[in-house]
Formats: C-alpha cells, sequence, structure tokens
C-alpha cells in the first residue's frame, strides 16, 4: 500500500503510520494472512462512527436553527448512510487501497459499499486516534458534508414511500403500490427498475440495487412529479 499517496488524498499525514494501514485492512484479509502482524479495522470502525455522529449532529445543529430534532435526525441518517458514505469512499478511491480476501476482493455490489462505508468511519477513527478531534472534523467537512445541501435540497432525507402515501391518500384518496418493471445485472450486482401506482396510473419509476431503494426513488420521483415534496 502506498502510504504517501494516499495521505495526500485524504488531506492527512500520519505520526502513526500503521494506524493508517490498520484502517484500510478488512477482517476477511486478516483471515487469509494470519502470519502477518496486522489488525483489521473493525476496532477504529467503532471509533469512528461515534466521530462522525458528534461532527456530523454539531454541523447540523448550527446549519439548520429552525429544524425540528426528527427532521435533523433524517437528514443526518441520510448523510452517514452506507450509500453516501460508500460513494465518498469511492471517490477517494478507497478502493484501490483495501486489503480484503480474494473472495471479497471479487464483490462489487451491495457487501462493497458496506467495506467503503466502514473503512470510511475506520479512516475517521484513525485521524481522531493519531491526529485528534479538529483535524477528524476538518476531514469530515471537506469529504462528505458538502453533500448536505444535496440530499436536503432534493429531499434525500425524507422517508419518501411513507410521504408518497400519505400524499396519494390525501389527494387521490388511494394507496400506491409498487411493482418491479424489470431486474438486470448478476445476483451480487442486481439494478431494479421499480414503478409507483395509484389506481392502476404509473406515476414513476426509481433504480436501485435492491427493491427497497429502488421504490424510495420512485417514490421520490414521484413526490416530484405531483408536486408534493
Amino acid at each position: 500500500m502506498e502510504l504517501s499517496s494516499k495521505e495526500k488524498l485524504i488531506g492527512v499525514t500520519f505520526n502513526d503510520k500503521n494506524l493508517l494501514v490498520q484502517a484500510f485492512t478488512h477482517r476477511s484479509y486478516i483471515n487469509e494472512n494470519r502470519n502477518l502482524k496486522l489488525s483489521h479495522n473493525e476496532r477504529l470502525e467503532f471509533l469512528g462512527d461515534a466521530v462522525l455522529e458528534l461532527v456530523t449532529t454539531e454541523f447540523l445543529y448550527a446549519k439548520y436553527p429552525l429544524k425540528t430534532e426528527g427532521d435533523l435526525t433524517a437528514i443526518r441518517a441520510a448523510l452517514v448512510n452506507t450509500v453516501t458514505l460508500a460513494e465518498v469512499g469511492t471517490e477517494l478511491k478507497f478502493n484501490s487501497e483495501l486489503l480484503l480476501s480474494k473472495g471479497e476482493a471479487k464483490d462489487t455490489g451491495r457487501a462493497r459499499q458496506a467495506i467503503l462505508a466502514n473503512t470510511f468511519e475506520a479512516i475517521t477513527g484513525a485521524i481522531y486516534l493519531d491526529q485528534g478531534y479538529d483535524v477528524a472534523r476538518a476531514f469530515i467537512a471537506n469529504a462528505l458534508l458538502p453533500r448536505t445541501d444535496i440530499i436536503v435540497s432534493e429531499g434525500l432525507w425524507v422517508d419518501a414511500k411513507s410521504k408518497f402515501q400519505e400524499k396519494a391518500q390525501e389527494h387521490m384518496s388511494q394507496t400506491p403500490s409498487y411493482d418491479t418493471v424489470s431486474e438486470e445485472g448478476p445476483d451480487h450486482d442486481k439494478q431494479f427498475l421499480v414503478g409507483v401506482f395509484v389506481g392502476g396510473e404509473k406515476i414513476a419509476t426509481g433504480t436501485g440495487k435492491s427493491k427497497q431503494d429502488a421504490e424510495q426513488a420512485a417514490a421520490r420521483e414521484g413526490l416530484k412529479i405531483k408536486g408534493w415534496l
């Protein structure tokens, strides 16, 4: 693993290089290479998760003084969920740095998303241990927090299915239903296309890597089409 390039990418120079190596080491790699004196990243992930929650909570509390506790909680959940953190990890080129077993290295679907998200948390924990809270907060601020405006403006923090059902019953006196239009790709990396229907009328479609994600996307698009968002 080329550490200097990764340090430049995340904007942090580590005093303890072993922490950076550990942050990128998945349990499966240790199981496959027991002779190596390495530790996996799960403890760092546990610590980083707590740091990430505090930083995002502090940020959202200051940024949205008029939003309720429930809204702030929902926005935070959308900001630190597996999909968002995995997207950030991909942008930061974590994939090329991960230490994985041969089997895990082949998986590019939802399991890889979880690994990338967990790695982001582990790196946050490693930065906190090595550099302190302020540097960890700066890393999160640069890598993750700029996504907040998109999440809020596009309503990605809203439980779209619940909101769409509420509005459909209010305006159309109907309960929406969801049907899978198509699914493509191998089992480990499926892409689903789902339609949302009200009274037999197809309102919108959405795509996702699971039926649940696709349903949420369809409901979100339906809210936009109907002007209910």
